[in-house]
C-alpha cells in the first residue's frame, strides 16, 4: 500500500534522511525504530506531507505522491496521528473527532455519529465523554482520541508517532492493545515509536533507522532476536538486571500474554 524509494529529505541544516527504502502492505503493522533524533518522524512527516521529499520516491496504492499537498494525501487515505497528540484542548471530545473528518467536506450530522461511534468502539470510554472538553480527559484518553480522530477521515494507511511517549507503563500496554487491535480492520499501520520492544511485539515487520538511514530490517520477532538490536534498543547487554529493563520485561510479558508470541 506505501512504498518509498531512494528516499532522501531534511531541513535548512540539512538532509535528515538518507536513501530510505521502506514498504507496509494492506492489514500490515510496520514499526519504525530507532534513537531520538533518528528521522523517524521526520520520515513519517515527510509521507503525510509535512515535509518535503528532497530526492526519491513515495507510492501510495502505487501512484506517486511526493507533489501532493497534505490535504490531498489525507483525501487519498492517509492519516497521520502526530507526536504529542496535538489535540484541540479547548474544544469538546465530540468536535474534535469532527475535525478529523474535516478533509471529506460537511458531512450530515447523522453520518458523523456514525463514524464516531465506529471510530470509538475500541475507544468506549470516549463515547461516554463526547461532550467533555479534552482537558478533563487523562493522557491516555487524550492518546486515544487522537487515533480515533486519525480514524474519523476512514484512512487505509494510518502512520501513528510515538503513541506511547509519557503514558504510564499500563496504559502502555492498553495502546499497544489497541494498536495490534487495528489490523483487523485492514489497515496499513506505520508506528513511529522509541520503545522498541513494545512495537516490536506486535508489529508484522521493521526497520532501524539510525543516523537517517536503514540500518536493519526483518520481522518483528526476528529483529527482538537479534543481539544489535537488543543492546542498542531493548535494554539488554550491559543494562541487564536494572530496573528498567525489569519493567520492560514486565511490559513485554503482558503485551504477549495479550497477543501471544510475537509475529
Amino acid at each position: 500500500m506505501l512504498e518509498i524509494k531512494g528516499l532522501t529529505t531534511g531541513y535548512d541544516s540539512g538532509d535528515v534522511l538518507h536513501d530510505i527504502a521502506l514498504r507496509v502492505g494492506k492489514g500490515e503493522i510496520v514499526a519504525l525504530v530507532g534513537a531520538n533524533g533518528a528521522g523517524k518522524s521526520t520520515l513519517v512527516k515527510t509521507v503525510s506531507g509535512l515535509v518535503p521529499a528532497r530526492t526519491g520516491e513515495i507510492l501510495f496504492e502505487g501512484s506517486r505522491i511526493e507533489r501532493l499537498k497534505p490535504r490531498d494525501r489525507v483525501e487519498l487515505g492517509i492519516a497521520h496521528v502526530p507526536e504529542g497528540r496535538q489535540i484541540f484542548p479547548g474544544l469538546t471530545v465530540a468536535e474534535n473527532l469532527e475535525l478529523g473528518a474535516y478533509s471529506h467536506g460537511a458531512l450530515d450530522r447523522s453520518v458523523l455519529r456514525q463514524r464516531m461511534q465506529k471510530v470509538c468502539t475500541p475507544f468506549p470510554i470516549l463515547l461516554e465523554r463526547l461532550s467533555e472538553p479534552v482537558s478533563n480527559l487523562s493522557g491516555g484518553q487524550q492518546q486515544m482520541l487522537a487515533i480515533a480522530r486519525g480514524l474519523m477521515a476512514e484512512p487505509r494507511l494510518i502512520m501513528l508517532d510515538e503513541p506511547s511517549l509519557g503514558l504510564a507503563p499500563a496504559l502502555v500496554v492498553e495502546i499497544f492493545r489497541m494498536i495490534a487491535g487495528m489490523r483487523a480492520l485492514g489497515l496499513a499501520i506505520l508506528l513511529s515509536e522509541q520503545n522498541a520492544r513494545s512495537s516490536l511485539a506486535i508489529s508484522d515487520r521493521a526497520y532501524v533507522i539510525e543516523q537517517g538511514r536503514v540500518a536493519l530490517e526483518g520481522s518483528g520477532r526476528e529483529l527482538l532476536g537479534r543481539s544489535e538490536v537488543a543492546e542498542r534498543y531493548l535494554g539488554v547487554g550491559k543494562s541487564v538486571g536494572t530496573l528498567d529493563e525489569r519493567r520492560h520485561q514486565h511490559l513485554v510479558g503482558r503485551l504477549k500474554s495479550i497477543f501471544g508470541s510475537a509475529p
